[in-house]
């Protein structure tokens, strides 16, 4: 391809749904059969860049570099801008790697397991980072009781939360057990939930997975 019909883009260390988003935009000013270079650090973001092309009928080609540099070309057609009219449509695009339709993660507790509390503390920060890191993640966490210490100021697994959330995991904290704990001011990640709603998504999941 020769240089001055190809545009590039240096996504490294964006997180999903920025590099579809970016793309998306200089897709849009682009000419018919430009050519348009990602470059991402991680084979999840070639896979979403993959997957919005292909839903906009564009021909695309990827390469890895190495473990930390994946190049996408995506080439602009008639039509650039596509179906995805809206930034919602792009976090949709990153949603099939992301999330696990039907997989409910619930957490009751802001410790795994019974017996020594530091120790369950301890193990319960491990999971919700483990988690974090799966390939697949669940569709829904729900917190309550203890667990609503976990999506608060304060917890050690907030960050890996809202790395969940960024990825479209939807993270529900009972309002209730936010009141009981005087936690209402503190909830940093997700909604506020209730027990009908709770009760609902447990009635309807496909898979329920509690630590």
């Amino acid at each position: 391809q020769d240089e001055e019909e190809m545009k590039r883009l240096d996504e490294r260390g964006k997180q999903c749904p920025m590099p579809v988003i970016e793309t998306k935009k200089a897709l849009e000013g682009a000419a018919p059969g430009e050519v348009i270079e990602v470059i991402v650090d991680n084979e999840i973001a070639v896979q979403n860049l993959t997957k919005m092309a292909n839903h906009k009928q564009l021909k695309s080609q990827s390469e890895k570099r190495s473990n930390t540099e994946f190049r996408v070309q995506i080439q602009a057609g008639e039509n650039a801008a596509g179906t995805l009219t809206e930034d919602r449509d792009e976090a949709a695009v990153c949603l099939p790697d992301g999330r696990k339709g039907g997989t409910v993660v619930v957490l009751a507790s802001n410790e795994m397991g019974s017996g020594d509390e530091v120790l369950g503390k301890l193990l319960m920060k491990g999971f919700v980072y483990a988690l974090s890191q799966q390939e697949i993640l669940p569709e829904k966490i729900l917190l309550y009781n203890g667990g609503a210490f976990l999506s608060c100021e304060g917890s050690d697994a907030l960050e890996d939360l809202k790395e969940m959330e960024a990825m479209g995991v939807e993270i529900r904290t009972c309002g209730t057990c936010l009141n009981h704990y005087g936690l209402e001011e503190r909830l940093r990640v997700g909604d506020v939930t209730n027990m009908y709603d709770i009760t609902e998504i447990l009635m309807q999941a496909e898979k329920i997975i509690r630590p």
